[in-house]
């Protein structure tokens, strides 16, 4: 699609408005919107200008102006704006130098796309996400220096069974047993639906959508595969859709990791795949139909996984989820079929095309255009450098004994610990200048000072019930 393309198709849904869409370092989408007078070609090319310095983790004060560039293949109509409306993904641009920001995460992505085809390797890399999340009927939370609260409600919540709803109708999934109950079990299928239906109408492929593992809410909706940039795209819509369609029906969904204790937490398992001239590479003689430059791609997102995991779970409450022992996959192995191993090779066809790995740790609190570049340039570091993942590991990972599961190294147990490692190995992420020392400096400070430390200061309401009549 071109400028002259998104014009006629503002003028043919009668849009009157233009909604400009970019992202911060985190990775939640910001705008601003201009009459549909604005809307010219020369915006495509002379961007607009914007306070660069009130985005978090960007510019300083004196040093504040910035531009977006809107990408015109990303126009679509906005579902949820009450005046017809023309949305389009943007780049950020230095007003001054006209070089794209270092710290934007979607320049990231296409570089880390340029360094794909750079390498001979392949040309294009390809995403699947499987993103879980969680609806609820309400959240409440707050911290201050005197308390410090969370309370999560939902009517399919199994702590509900016995409250009085004048009746309470019960068929309120138990702990680890929503998935896959038929309605009334599964309240939330017309939601889901619905969510389904609006990201049909901007042009999003959904494979699936179901009810998961968890009581309260919890549901997943899958997309077909794209290539990484588009993907990534595809998955800020994807949210953006998913909280909107929620608040119309006067409920609220979260993407964090671990929103409730006992039960089970939300994952992003990512499907992965590179091809070349339109042939998968993936395919090969070897292990579960593995080629060799498969294996060496796993051995890559083996040897980094534990840096990685400061951008694939970014979050102090992604650790909350990785933790040994419960469903989240925190040994570093891999396996066919096998859901407990970190990376699974799955089976369901034989085709070549079909071929591909399933890396399990990552979580949808991160920026995807940051985490599928850095599981890339990881992935990528397996291959230029011949790194063999070693055996598979095709056993029950929690059946294991002591001495056998102390071989198999696991994830970092923190996000303060990933953080360490990711300091400590980032070199193959700076391949092609895909990611800057400048965006990999800001990203952990950010992180720890924000988050970590942020964190660490506060005293948490548990700490009450266990040391407060010392």
């Amino acid at each position: 699609m071109t400028p002259k393309d998104v014009i006629k198709m503002a003028q043919e849904n009668k849009a009157v408005m233009v909604n400009f869409k970019f992202l911060d370092f985190p990775g939640i989408w910001q705008h601003f919107a201009v009459p549909i007078a604005e809307l010219k070609e020369e915006i495509f090319e002379e961007g607009l200008g914007f306070d660069g310095s009130s985005i978090r983790g960007w510019q300083a004060i004196h040093t504040s102006d910035m531009l977006i560039i809107p990408d015109p293949t990303t126009a679509f109509m906005d579902p949820f704006m009450e005046y017809p409306t023309i949305s389009l993904i943007c780049n950020v641009v230095d007003p001054i130098t006209k070089e794209f920001y270092s710290r934007d995460p979607r320049y990231i992505a296409q570089k880390a796309e340029a360094y794909l085809k750079s390498t001979g390797i392949g040309d294009t890399a390809y995403f699947g996400p499987e993103a879980e999340f969680f609806i609820f009927d309400g959240i409440r939370f707050d911290q201050n220096a005197h308390s410090g609260y969370y309370f999560i409600d939902s009517v399919e919540g199994i702590w509900n069974s016995g409250r009085e709803e004048n009746p309470n109708l019960g068929y309120k999934p138990r702990h680890k047993e929503g998935y896959f109950p038929v309605p009334p079990t599964d309240s939330l299928v017309n939601l889901r639906t619905e969510m389904v239906m609006e990201m049909q109408k901007v042009g999003i492929y959904v494979e699936r959508e179901h009810h998961e593992v968890a009581t309260a809410g919890q549901a997943e909706i899958d997309m077909r595969f794209d290539s990484l940039v588009r993907m990534s795209d595809k998955n800020m819509l994807f949210k953006y859709i998913i909280k909107n369609v929620a608040r119309r029906h006067g409920k609220t969904v979260t993407f964090m990791p671990k929103p409730l204790f006992g039960d089970n937490g939300s994952g992003m398992h990512c499907h992965q795949s590179i091809w070349k001239g339109g042939k998968p590479l993936f395919a090969g003689n070897g292990y579960a139909g593995l080629s060799e430059l498969a294996l060496y791609y796993i051995g890559g997102i083996l040897k980094h996984a534990k840096a990685l995991a400061a951008i694939t779970n970014p979050t102090t409450n992604s650790y909350k989820r990785l933790t040994p022992g419960f469903e989240a996959p925190v040994n570093l192995a891999y396996s066919a079929r096998n859901r407990s191993a970190s990376i699974r090779i799955p089976t369901y066809s034989a085709s070549p095309k079909a071929k591909r790995i399933e890396v399990r740790f990552p979580d949808p609190s991160c920026n995807t255009y940051l985490a599928f570049s850095a599981m890339l340039m990881a992935g990528l570091d397996g291959i230029e450098n011949k790194i063999h993942p070693g055996e598979p590991l095709d056993k029950d990972i929690y059946e294991l004994g002591p001495e056998e599961l102390a071989s198999v190294p696991t994830m970092p147990g923190s996000l303060e610990e990933a953080l360490d490692h990711l300091e400590e190995d980032h070199e193959f992420l700076m391949k092609g200048n895909v990611f800057t020392e400048d965006a990999i400096e800001t990203w952990i400070n950010y992180k720890r000072t924000r988050e970590v430390d942020a964190l660490r200061l506060r005293p948490h309401p548990y700490e009450f019930f266990l040391y407060y009549d010392i």
